[in-house]
């Protein structure tokens, strides 16, 4: 397919995805007017329930109606992303959000209510969950990074702070979690402690990133994870001011946005590499994971167009 990098993935856009993200396409990469920051907010809103939270599968490995914490973080990093994450909206979010935490402030990775409804093989439903740092922390780096004050808040800071500080081994969605939550925290000397901290647990255990795409296959993958579930540099630092950025060589950076730029299909959009569990998984997950694969490029001043 020819053309420019953002012109074959517009064409992927439109062939196969939602309507939120035929939106948020539209919003990041051709027209960033407040109409079109309004379109993706009124598509966005179809998932929303009476409770605040997020269900409906707008978080594709969960495909219950039911308001999930997962589905609710896609939704607040939407709503980052057009900048409408603040106000009535973050507080109704935040009443869900108290009220399906843990007594530490801590969001599970899975709410009991999401039992009877398909999710992926590796979401396991218990009636009693602990919480999670994998759910909790990019909620509260959000709601951070856009001046969100709530009760509950204060809580859910703890929680991040005392699970980051205590890591001695991770994985890497755990990482990425982790980085969302420490980008945006107000204690910003704190914040970069615990980043330097983190850093060297990456770099440290093979496990977590490939620091050299062309030999990907040599680096060990994670219990349970799919063949080719790697993450690269550019995963845990999306752009250049990330704290993640500091873990990483000016070379090996480049090396990962040079491997993303070359992960783009021929048919325009950008692979999932975990499992694709049920058929409409994969085909709502890649157009995604292709929106957040431009942003990052651009955010590198790689050229898109």
């Amino acid at each position: 397919m020819p053309g420019t990098p953002l012109a074959r993935a517009e064409h992927f856009v439109w062939q196969t995805a939602r309507v939120l993200e035929q939106r948020r396409f539209t919003f990041h990469f051709l027209d960033g007017s407040d109409a079109a920051a309004e379109a993706v907010e009124t598509a966005l809103n179809a998932y929303r329930n009476d409770d605040g939270g997020f269900g409906h599968a707008l978080e594709p490995d969960l495909r219950g109606p039911v308001s999930q914490p997962l589905p609710t973080a896609h939704a607040l990093r939407v709503l980052d992303g057009i900048g409408r994450c603040g106000g009535q909206r973050a507080e109704r979010v935040c009443r869900y959000l108290t009220e399906v935490s843990t007594a530490e402030g801590a969001l599970p990775a899975v709410h009991p209510s999401l039992r009877g409804y398909p999710a992926a093989p590796w979401i396991q439903v218990v009636e009693a969950p602990k919480g999670s740092l994998l759910a909790t922390g990019p909620v509260v780096g959000t709601l951070h990074d856009n001046g969100v004050w709530h009760a509950w808040l204060f809580r859910a800071t703890d929680f991040c702070w005392a699970a980051i500080e205590a890591l001695d081994a991770t994985h890497p969605y755990e990482v990425e979690a982790a980085v969302a939550f420490l980008d945006a925290v107000p204690d910003r000397a704190r914040a970069r402690d615990a980043a330097h901290r983190l850093g060297k647990l990456v770099r440290e255990q093979q496990l977590v990133v490939v620091l050299d795409p062309d030999r990907a296959d040599r680096y060990p993958l994670p219990a349970g994870y799919a063949p080719g579930e790697y993450h690269f540099a550019y995963d845990y630092a999306r752009g250049p001011d990330s704290l993640a950025r500091q873990w990483f060589t000016d070379a090996e950076l480049e090396r990962s946005l040079d491997f993303l730029t070359a992960e783009q299909g021929e048919d325009g959009g950008w692979p999932m590499r975990w499992r694709a569990w049920a058929p409409g998984t994969r085909l709502e997950w890649r157009p995604i994971i292709t929106i957040e694969a431009l942003r990052t490029l651009r955010a590198y001043g790689r050229p898109i167009i």
